[in-house]
């Protein structure tokens, strides 16, 4: 399953760049994350609970960014494992550019998920997929901007 999106941040690039690789800003707009640990440079370990359909797991796993570009791109690969309800496993290209008003993240996502999960069906999965990465983008903007209000008070 492939998604793509972008959103426009009102924060300058360096800020936007410096929250994508902060392990605190991602924990919280990760929907569902309990843990995130790790640095850009050796990875993060994460623990992330969701509920798909009629389907409730627990997923651990470890992402990885490469391809960096500092304050411009990189990707980011994962996989988690959800027990007997399957596992996940993708990555995003993220490009950051300068905009009016802002920062533009664009992304480009590329998912599979394997076991109950994909028994689920594509519309079902694509759905959630959709909502989970919009979820995602609104909570890292709100974030970023949050942040930047507060260093310009």
């Amino acid at each position: 399953m492939e998604l793509e999106g972008s959103t426009v941040i009102a924060a300058d690039r360096a800020t936007v760049w410096a929250k994508l690789n902060d392990a605190a800003t991602l924990k919280a707009a990760i929907p569902g994350c309990t843990d995130l640990d790790g640095t850009p440079a050796d990875g993060f370990e994460a623990t992330v609970v969701q509920k798909v359909g009629p389907v409730k797991a627990t997923f651990k796993g470890a992402v990885a960014l490469s391809n960096v570009v500092p304050g411009e791109s990189y990707t980011i690969k994962g996989e988690g494992k959800g027990g007997v309800a399957g596992f996940a496993k993708g990555g995003a290209d993220v490009v950051l550019r300068d905009v009016e008003g802002g920062t533009e993240l664009s992304y480009k996502v590329e998912a599979l998920v394997g076991g109950k999960l994909a028994q689920l069906g594509n519309r079902i999965i694509g759905g959630f997929a959709r909502k989970m990465a919009d979820q995602f983008f609104d909570n890292f903007r709100a974030s970023v901007e949050a942040g930047d209000q507060d260093a310009q008070t």
